[in-house]
Parts: structure tokens; sequence; C-alpha cells
């Protein structure tokens, strides 16, 4: 089966280890699945959830804008799998070429999926398998508000 996720925040990870890597938390199911991204994925992130402009397009920007370009459209991101800590993901697309729809499904990593569909505002889809294998209770993440940037801490 599959769920609608919401996006809770960017932050950083932090565990008993100290200070880890940018994390992205999806809330479905009411649980929570962190999904660890690089720092530019993150701010990709932060910056559509913000709405804030950037000078240059990022590469996000840039692909939605060819996809429309070329009278295309994303319909939603799915992370539909869970393996050996990996998660991954697809896009799913559809264009219009002389009244003809023609679906597509385009690989993807879910960091790109998920800032993709932030400034699209389509929704993000999250498989059963991957919140039962991922998911956790929502009191296993501490907020750090006393964060000096703009990326909060999470611990876990």
């Amino acid at each position: 089966m599959e769920h609608e996720a919401t996006v809770e925040g960017v932050g950083v990870g932090v565990g008993d280890g100290g200070t880890g890597a940018p994390v992205v938390l999806l809330r479905v199911r009411e649980e929570l699945v962190p999904i660890f991204v690089s720092a530019d994925q993150a701010q990709s992130m932060q910056l559509a959830i913000d709405e804030a402009p950037f000078e240059r397009p990022l590469t996000h920007d840039l692909l939605i804008e060819m996809v429309s370009e070329f009278g295309a459209a994303i319909d939603r991101v799915r992370i539909d799998d869970l393996a050996d800590g990996t998660f991954y993901a697809k896009i799913d697309a559809e264009q219009y070429n002389g009244g003809e729809r023609k679906d597509a499904v385009f690989d993807a990593r879910p960091s790109d999926g998920i800032a993709i569909a932030l400034r699209v505002d389509c929704p993000i889809i999250v498989t059963d398998t991957v919140v039962d294998e991922a998911g956790q209770p929502p009191e296993a993440f501490e907020v750090d508000a006393d964060d000096p940037e703009d990326l909060g801490d999470f611990d876990f």
C-alpha cells in the first residue's frame, strides 16, 4: 500500500557519535522516516520549503523548467524501496503530444525527488515496505530549536 507523505523538516542528524549528515524527515502513517541527504540537497529542499528565490537556477529548478518546456509535468514522487540502507525513488511524469498522453517513470534519488516535489507541489508517496523498515515514532526525534544555522538538529 502507498501513503502520501509530508516533509516534516530538514536538519542535521545528531546521535551518540555527534553531529551527522543532513537529513530530511518525512511524516507517513503517523511515523517519521529519516532520509540522509547531502548538504547541497538539504539546502535545495530548504530553499524550496522557504520559497526563497536563488540568484541562478539550481539543478532542480532547471530540470523543472526543461520538463515544462517540453510540454510535460511531474505528477508525483514515489519512495518505493529500501535495500541495504539505501532508499530508492521514482518520478512519475506525463507529456501530452498531439492530444495523446504519454506516461514516463524515471529512477531518482529520493533527495532529488523530494526537492523537485517541493517545487512543483506534487505528492510524495511512500510504500508500506519503506515505512515498516525505516519509520520511527515522532518521540524518537528531539528538535534543537537553538541551532545557529537555518537547519535544525534532530536527535535520534
